[in-house]
């Protein structure tokens, strides 16, 4: 299911996520970027790349870096192969078609593994965060950058309102498929609190977990650090 809606949205995806967010996602990826640690491996493994923007902005970021960006979605990568080429840096970004249950990667290959806005759409969570957590270095850092329901309960009645009613007719205006982005505000609304991710994480084998909530706590980076 996943996978079909993904693959009718390519183009406008991109456009989308700076209009619904109002620009907030460039400024979310930033701000997990430049939290990456790179002292062994120089290797960052981005899984639910899509269109690569987070790849590209740790690429950016870090010279010496090479990444892997992983999909299961060849329509999102054909979009995320263009955007590579246009800035220049298909020598350092590798994409890859895979799942992220099941990483087709050696044990402690990366430094750094990342997923932004990808995990609510996987459903064996924990899988995949003990899969990340394998892939990494001793030391390694694995970070989710997800969307949750803020905290507030003001904020999050207002945030309700505009995930159930104003993203799915926004969208509309952009792509056929508006029953994607009806499924974004569920997928949202039903994802675990930060409090129960922060546990999930831990069950993955993950330490010292970090969480940093971003614009009144509709998105937070989650970072653990293996053992």
């Amino acid at each position: 299911m996943v996978r079909d809606i993904f693959a009718t949205i390519p183009e406008g995806y991109d456009l989308l996520n700076r209009l619904l967010s109002l620009r907030r996602d460039v400024a979310w990826r930033r701000f997990a970027v430049h939290r990456m640690k790179f002292c062994k491996t120089n290797r960052l493994l981005d899984l639910a790349t899509g269109t690569a923007d987070l790849a590209m902005e740790a690429a950016l970021a870090y010279p010496k870096i090479k990444v892997i960006a992983l999909d299961f979605v060849s329509e999102m990568m054909v979009r995320g192969q263009r955007k590579i080429e246009k800035q220049h840096l298909s020598k350092r970004i590798q994409l890859l078609q895979a799942d992220a249950q099941f990483l087709p990667i050696d044990e402690g290959a990366f430094d750094v593994a990342s997923i932004a806005f990808g995990i609510r759409n996987i459903p064996e969570r924990l899988k995949t965060l003990k899969e990340m957590t394998r892939v990494v270095t001793p030391g390694g850092q694995v970070m989710v950058l997800e969307m949750h329901l803020p905290g507030n309960r003001y904020i999050r009645k207002v945030y309700r309102s505009y995930l159930n009613h104003i993203l799915p007719r926004i969208a509309g205006c952009f792509t056929k498929n508006q029953a994607a982005y009806s499924y974004l505000s569920d997928s949202i609304t039903h994802f675990p609190k930060p409090a129960a991710f922060a546990g999930l994480m831990g069950e993955a084998g993950l330490h010292n977990v970090e969480q940093y909530p971003l614009t009144l706590g509709t998105t937070y980076l989650h970072i653990g650090y293996k053992a």
